[in-house]
């Protein structure tokens, strides 16, 4: 990280899920010790505790287009300014998910805290899945199939102008990485949006070397810095079984770590989200352990 002081933040969120249990991953992870771990690294570490989350029995799931996004929205606008104060204060926020939706809220926290200072910032988005969806295209109304689209100003507006701005990234500067399950009417989205989408392909072709190293030069182009948004289900599910949405043909254990390598490298990422841990479906809570290993490749561990 660029700062040697981190703020942990969780966002226990499933509503924007079709599964239950990831609103459990900030506890599992923390459970797996990432605060003693980036301690260990020489960090000044402070734990923000989580953003305010409702229960899913408390409302109706609302319009099944986007369910939940009124909920959805409130717990985004509140991590945002969580990120906002986390940043403005010298730390560099790592957002412990909770569905994906929950980016929406940390990548509109870090692009609000840069455009006060007239900056740009890119992004980093590593998942199975595009996340492009909108209301019109989405086949399960799932929000957390829409936020990279909301980050480049393509959604409700409830989500896509938190803090008054939109987009909050330039598509130009959006590297898309590990995907492999695109919706059929998201497909068109991705080709026209501008994003660089780098499927397993790419990564089975070129080698995961390559595709980041293109993934960071396209995120700091014109920059000042990028977010990284790290799905854990873009690794193989016989990596991370405890994951909200598994897809097989992932990263492999070592693929997903060199990822981080090649980002901590950089001396370029600024925050950092780990999302869509699932404890209910995990074995042992080795995915939330797995994620904690990967935070800490992003932050610097080396194996010598």
């Amino acid at each position: 990280m660029r700062n040697t002081s981190i703020a942990i933040i969780g966002a226990p969120l499933d509503l924007g899920s079709g599964r239950r249990g990831v609103d459990m991953g900030p506890s599992a992870v923390r459970v797996a010790n990432v605060f003693s771990r980036v301690a260990s690294l020489g960090y000044d570490v402070a734990d923000m505790g989580n953003a305010p989350v409702v229960q899913a029995e408390m409302f109706s799931e609302g319009p099944k287009e986007a369910k939940y996004l009124p909920q959805i929205a409130e717990t985004c606008r509140a991590l945002a300014g969580m990120v906002e104060q986390a940043m403005d204060a010298g730390r560099s926020p790592i957002v412990l998910g909770g569905d994906h939706s929950i980016a929406t809220g940390s990548v509109a926290g870090v692009s609000t805290h840069f455009r006060r200072k007239n900056q740009k910032i890119g992004l980093i988005w590593v998942d199975a899945h595009a996340d492009m969806n909108t209301p019109e295209t989405s086949p399960s109304g799932n929000v957390h199939g829409m936020p990279l689209a909301c980050c480049i100003g393509i959604g409700p507006a409830e989500l896509t102008r938190i803090g008054g701005h939109s987009p909050y990234v330039d598509p130009r500067n959006v590297a898309l990485v590990g995907i492999r399950s695109v919706d059929q009417l998201e497909r068109n989205r991705v080709r026209q949006s501008g994003v660089r989408a780098f499927t397993m392909r790419d990564i089975d072709e070129r080698g995961q070397r390559s595709v980041m190293e293109e993934a960071i030069q396209i995120a700091s182009a014109g920059t000042a810095a990028f977010h990284v948004s790290f799905d854990m289900d873009v690794l193989d599910p016989r990596e991370a079984p405890g994951v909200g949405t598994p897809v097989k043909g992932g990263f492999t254990w070592r693929e997903a770590h060199l990822a981080m390598e090649i980002l901590s490298d950089s001396g370029l990422m600024c925050s950092l989200d780990v999302v869509e841990v699932n404890p209910v479906i995990d074995e042992v809570n080795r995915t939330a352990v797995l994620a904690v290993e990967l935070i800490m490749s992003a932050l610097g561990n080396r194996i010598l």
